[in-house]
């Protein structure tokens, strides 16, 4: 089946109102037909597409169904299809196992894997209304190495991982892609309130071209910066005795803060 070229696609891009998603505005902007952008900051956005002809803002809070159903329903209807969905959205807050706190659970959760559910879901019929309908979503490269403080974040990101692969395999007979895109540290209001070293940062103007690169070859797996990310896949492949030895000396005694944001 025909793949749309970028320059012909509509494409829908949440969390776009800092971080990776506001990087990935100018950079898709100039490639694509149309880009529908979205978070909750609606005077953020518009500041972000103000000047391209081609970017349209709509504002909406990605654990609200009704709400990414009426976007949806506007691109639809504008439009008549959805050619490439960017679930870029996402939170992070670090949990501190002295005070286990359940709700940090919940929103996290509720952020970075319903919200991703519930964006796919208002998409879908839109997506299969495109000629080779693409879905990407935003994991972590931390699924591959269980890191102290991310117990909430990690398993937020690692059930979106299982999701995107279990979507790959169910929508390939409707001739619909999917990719996972896992970046390391990207340096993004979220990660600028970290407490720790983050070794192999990037932009998020360099994380954007990653991001695209991946896009326009349609690989399952987009990871990024890959000198940081091959790491953890071959520390993730150790014996269990050998990871946790690593991951116990990262770990903190002390009490620590949380981060929390819009995109990663």
């Amino acid at each position: 089946m025909k793949i749309l070229p970028l320059n012909e696609q509509i494409i829908w891009l949440t969390g776009a109102s800092s971080g990776i998603g506001a990087a990935l505005i100018p950079a898709l902007q100039s490639r694509c037909k149309h880009l529908i952008i979205t978070a909750r900051n609606a005077d953020a956005l518009s500041a972000l597409a103000n000047g391209y002809s081609n970017v349209t803002v709509q504002a909406a809070d990605i654990t609200n169904e009704q709400q990414l159903q009426q976007v949806a329903n506007y691109i639809g209807d504008q439009f008549g299809r959805i050619d490439t969905l960017i679930a870029n959205a996402g939170t992070c807050e670090y949990v501190d196992v002295k005070q286990f706190d359940t709700a940090l659970f919940r929103r996290v959760m509720d952020t970075n894997f319903m919200g991703l559910v519930y964006t796919v879901a208002a998409a879908l019929p839109w997506l299969r209304q495109s000629e080779r309908g693409y879905l990407a979503g935003m994991s972590s490269s931390v699924t591959w190495l269980a890191m102290p403080r991310a117990q909430a974040y990690g398993a937020s990101k690692a059930a979106t991982r299982h999701f995107l692969e279990a979507m790959r395999a169910d929508l390939w007979h409707e001739g619909m892609d999917v990719s996972v895109i896992s970046p390391g540290f990207v340096q993004t209001p979220l990660t600028d309130r970290n407490d720790f070293p983050m070794p192999g940062r990037i932009t998020a103007e360099d994380a954007a071209l990653a991001i695209i690169k991946g896009l326009e070859k349609r690989v399952f797996d987009i990871h990024f910066p890959k000198r940081f990310t091959r790491i953890l896949q071959l520390l993730g492949a150790l014996p269990a005795a050998l990871r946790f030895r690593i991951t116990r000396a990262m770990a903190r005694n002390n009490n620590t803060t949380s981060s929390s944001g819009d995109t990663h």
